[in-house]
């Protein structure tokens, strides 16, 4: 967690805070997100997004905050990375079968 900017720390925060669902500004998402992971922008306008062992595909708001769903899904990309709300690091101790004879923690 180190390697995140204060900026993408109180990101993070915003993103885990239940009480601030819908009041996540984009831009400041997609800073996080292009420093946590790989971005890749598609032929149709969405994001490739690929944080951890998630890769999601993720429609551009067309406004400046995001939708509900969408926080609730980069909570779940997040904390399967590894991200926490406190900025700590969150430890996933669950095994995983993904199907090609790969298991155990995600890298």
């Amino acid at each position: 967690m180190e390697h995140l900017s204060n900026h993408h720390r109180s990101t993070l925060r915003e993103i885990f805070d239940h009480q601030a669902t819908g009041n996540v500004e984009w831009r400041k998402v997609r800073s996080l997100l292009e420093a946590v992971g790989t971005v890749t922008e598609e032929h149709d306008g969405k994001l490739k997004v690929t944080v951890g062992p998630e890769t999601e595909v993720l429609h551009v708001p067309n406004h400046k905050e995001l939708d509900r769903q969408t926080v609730v899904d980069l909570r779940r990309m997040l904390t399967e990375a590894g991200y926490g709300p406190e900025d700590e690091a969150v430890t996933d101790d669950r095994n995983r079968d993904y199907g090609d004879s790969r298991w155990g923690k995600p890298t």
